[in-house]
């Protein structure tokens, strides 16, 4: 290879090592593309609820577990992700009990007024009620005081939720 063909290589490299840096800065810290618009927090992308995973498996198998292709569910206006047909069974026949609290909302951003996507990995329960999270802060911030982030969250729910899509 000669002397020129391995500049412009070197630049070319560069150039496209500059592009996915920007393209990741300008994708800020969310780990998912998460639509902020819906009622239920769908990744943009695939068109999937809470990234894809499992809501049952946070109950059953105490941790994020993603669903499968072959165990969907169409409820809500948004397709849902199971990791085997009774989880898939389960949610069909109780909704109300395994969906994530909010939409999938964190909570805090609720508390706030504003509907910050949820990060499906970063989730409590309480009370039999799932709870999802932006990130770790936000999480340790809400169990600090649960009860009463809860109560704010719920009272401030319907106002949040006038604002997203139907």
């Amino acid at each position: 290879m000669t002397a020129a063909r391995q500049q412009r290589k070197r630049y070319r490299v560069a150039i496209a090592a500059l592009a996915c840096l920007g393209q990741a800065l300008s994708a800020g810290p969310s780990a998912s593309p998460a639509t902020a618009l819906e009622r239920i927090v769908v990744d943009w992308h695939t068109g999937l609820a809470i990234d894809g995973y499992d809501p049952v498996a946070f109950y059953t198998d105490g941790k994020p577990i993603p669903g499968s292709p072959d165990y969907e569910l169409r409820y809500g206006g948004v397709v849902w992700r199971f990791c085997n047909i009774g989880n898939r069974a389960a949610f069909a026949a109780r909704p109300d009990v395994y969906m994530p609290q909010f939409g999938g909302y964190d909570p805090i951003g609720i508390v706030h007024g504003v509907a910050v996507a949820g990060n499906p990995t970063v989730w409590l329960i309480i009370g039999e009620r799932l709870f999802l999270f932006y990130d770790r802060a936000r999480l340790q911030a809400f169990t600090a005081d649960a009860e009463r982030l809860t109560a704010t969250a719920d009272r401030k729910w319907p106002d949040v939720l006038r604002t997203l899509s139907p």
